[in-house]
């Protein structure tokens, strides 16, 4: 079981759908508390666990690209992969608020700011896995002698 997970956690498809199926889990336990008046949330409570979910893909699966071996098939997955959480994750959000993303306030540049966030991290990522390989395949025998 544990070998199976670990195969599959570096597909960015899984990593998607675990965070949403966490989020989902949070929304609901949330919407029961609300119901039975046990708990009085914000109305827009939803679409805070949504864009705190969306970041928290954008960090696991940025730091799971480095075990990547193709980085840009990775890459293609993990964008198709966070638009389709994102787009999931919203819907969800505004099924369980009942308030669009465009009236949810500040909730709007965050989901833009965590969207930019994600790509940037990526590009991180890859930029200095790249920089370890280069520096793997240089020869470093000894230093340079100054004149």
């Amino acid at each position: 079981m544990l070998k199976l997970i670990e195969q599959n956690i570096t597909k960015p498809i899984v990593q998607a759908g675990l965070v949403f199926t966490l989020g989902i889990l949070l929304m609901v336990c949330a919407w029961i508390l609300t119901v039975t008046n046990l708990f009085l949330q914000d109305p827009l409570f939803p679409w805070s666990i949504s864009s705190a979910f969306l970041l928290l893909f954008a960090l696991f699966n940025s730091l799971l690209s480095l075990r990547a071996d193709n980085f840009a098939k990775y890459w293609g997955n993990s964008v198709y992969s966070y638009l389709a959480l994102a787009f999931s994750s919203g819907l969800a959000a505004w099924l369980f608020s009942g308030i669009d993303l465009r009236d949810a306030g500040t909730y709007r540049w965050i989901y833009l700011v965590v969207t930019f966030g994600f790509l940037v991290f990526l590009s991180m990522v890859n930029f200095m896995k790249r920089i370890v390989n280069f520096a793997e395949k240089e020869e470093w025998n000894q230093p340079r002698k100054r004149r």
